[in-house]
């Protein structure tokens, strides 16, 4: 096991949105991710290190120990959970909202729904909650598709400023949560490398709070 801290970064959006905030704190990676075609990056800070890996992934990395700290959705940890993980910092960057969506001028029958969604189970829960017996249907991308095609009467997806789904004559209806990034530390490691986490988690708070 490696020496240094490391900390787990989500491709994408994402990625691009907290790297200028651990520039502040004073971890930046010495190449570009960007360009580079590698996955574990040294830093500014010699006690850290970065690796880039699919969000979905960054929670299993910081759960098993294989990342001390990992920058992940909120999206993310309430499909999958946040067993043996703490949630000390909302970065609040790459802010957007989980979102049912339909056909324009859509209604329910009363009868059961079809949903199509990646978010499984935050879609099984809300729905539940609500008392409406819907089908649920995985779906990996293009889920406004899936209403054009009769597939789905509605959809859970992410919704950032609602073009797509107004391109394809949808519109957003019910906002399920609030999404932005979040950091996630280790249980294990909190206890055994206090003084270095906290110390990351103290830079990030003030470099979010200039932010």
């Amino acid at each position: 096991m490696s020496d240094q801290l490391t900390i787990a970064l989500t491709k994408g959006r994402i990625l691009k949105e907290t790297l200028p905030l651990l520039a502040s704190a004073g971890i930046a990676p010495v190449e570009d991710v960007h360009s580079s075609r590698k996955l574990v990056f040294d830093t500014t800070h010699p006690g850290v290190r970065l690796v880039i890996i699919r969000g979905s992934d960054v929670p299993t990395y910081v759960r098993h120990g294989a990342a001390d700290m990992g920058v992940v959705g909120k999206d993310i940890l309430l499909e999958h959970g946040a067993e043996g993980l703490y949630e000390p910092l909302d970065l609040g960057i790459a802010r957007c909202r989980l979102m049912t969506a339909g056909r324009v001028g859509w209604c329910s029958n009363g009868a059961r729904i079809r949903v199509a969604t990646k978010f499984v189970n935050i879609t099984r829960r809300h729905f539940a909650r609500q008392g409406v017996h819907a089908d649920v249907i995985k779906l990996y991308g293009a889920m406004e598709l899936a209403p054009l095609m009769n597939l789905a009467d509605l959809i859970v997806d992410i919704v950032d400023t609602g073009n797509t789904l107004r391109a394809n004559g949808m519109e957003p209806l019910e906002e399920i949560a609030a999404i932005s990034s979040r950091l996630i530390v280790n249980k294990a490691a909190m206890r055994s490398r206090c003084a270095i986490i906290q110390g990351v988690i103290g830079d990030l708070a003030a470099a979010v709070g200039r932010g």
